[in-house]
């Protein structure tokens, strides 16, 4: 999974001339674990001279994977061709081997359910070997209309673009974010996209960025983006990079195990007296067909899971946030009775027991 800072590029031309030596110096002064480069516009490539039939991507990528900097693809999605757009995408992470892939769908793609289902299938069941993440709006709740469901349930990340524009509080937004996209049906890890750029006359004070960098880290989220590469760099100061430069992200450096990673050792031991260890007497545990409430019941509920549900499961966490009282956690299983791609469990905390559990996963045969 991927952890720690990275960066959105959409005109490699705009970033420092189009010159890869400075991108490439740039980012790893910066300790970024990836970048994310623009490869497709609808059904064309992008970030392509078109006048010199020069690909423009491909050298940038292996200066940064010279670097053990991740490159990763991202692509604007309109929804009127799913096919064909599905199609552009699978001939770019092949042709460019990026380490991961994101979606960028927004209001071109509301109302469009159907053709997100299909480019789904056809990009998920073409690409297996890299994860894909969603990047649109910072509250679902104020676009209903985007097929959310649609694209979550078949990403490893997502990737909200948390875009304070004329407001001054982007941890609150951010807080606010996890929460909105907790009540969807699939919640992939949340790996958010801050403000670096200006518009319209409003630009993030660098106490904004600050601010959402430490959220991010306080949340125990695995990490975090900026837009934009171009935009930074030429608009903004050079106090604006070297804040982001020199924010320190340690990730899972900790001293002591967050409640999610515990738990998920917990499942892994297959010892039902390790998981009671970690809830309260009255506990209540939910899924979408029962409440059930007591360390008996909920021990019993782990003996079913382990001996017919997920026998000789191995348990891997996909990610967690949420800080105090709330976890939001995302994992995957593999068993001898099949697998799990979207397992999402909701924790709430009294006195470091787990008092309140949800949860939500499906097993494929």
């Amino acid at each position: 999974m991927l952890t720690g800072k990275g960066m959105f590029i959409w005109k490699i031309q705009n970033c420092h001339n189009g010159s890869i030596s400075e991108i490439t110096r740039r980012a790893v002064e910066s300790n970024f674990s990836h970048v994310l480069i623009k490869v497709a516009n609808g059904i064309y490539s992008y970030n392509y001279d078109w006048e010199k039939n020069i690909d423009l991507v491909p050298p940038l990528i292996a200066a940064l994977k010279s670097e053990g900097i991740q490159a990763w693809g991202w692509h604007y999605l309109f929804g009127d061709q799913p096919w064909e757009e599905a199609a552009k995408a699978i001939s770019r992470i092949r042709q460019l081997g990026v380490d991961g892939y994101v979606l960028d769908a927004e209001g071109h793609y509301k109302g469009k359910y159907i053709a997100a289902a299909t480019f789904m299938d056809q990009l998920t069941a073409a690409i297996t070997d890299i994860p894909i993440g969603l990047s649109s709006y910072r509250y679902p709740s104020y676009h209903p209309t985007v097929p959310w469901n649609q694209f979550l349930k078949k990403c490893d990340l997502n990737m909200p673009q948390v875009y304070c524009k004329f407001s001054n509080n982007p941890g609150a937004h951010l807080e606010k974010t996890i929460t909105d996209y907790m009540n969807l049906k699939y919640t992939p890890p949340i790996f958010p996209t801050g403000s670096a750029y200006t518009s319209d006359g409003w630009t993030p004070t660098l106490p904004e960025i600050q601010e959402f960098m430490e959220k991010a880290k306080e949340l125990n989220l695995p990490g975090f983006n900026f837009w934009e590469w171009g935009n930074l760099h030429n608009e903004l100061t050079d106090e604006y990079y070297r804040i982001i430069r020199d924010f320190k992200w340690e990730s899972g450096s900790a001293s002591q195990q967050d409640i999610a990673e515990t738990y998920l050792a917990a499942l892994n031991s297959h010892d039902v007296s390790q998981l009671q260890s970690l809830y309260r007497e009255d506990a209540v545990h939910i899924t979408s067909e029962r409440t059930i409430q007591g360390t008996a019941s909920i021990n019993s509920w782990f003996g079913t899971l382990f001996a017919d549900i997920l026998p000789e499961s191995e348990f891997t966490l996909a990610g967690f946030s949420g800080s105090g009282n709330t976890r939001q956690i995302s994992w995957t299983a593999s068993s001898s009775a099949g697998n799990v791609q979207n397992g999402s469990d909701t924790l709430g905390l009294q006195d470091g027991k787990i008092a309140y559990h949800f949860s939500d996963f499906s097993v494929m045969k």
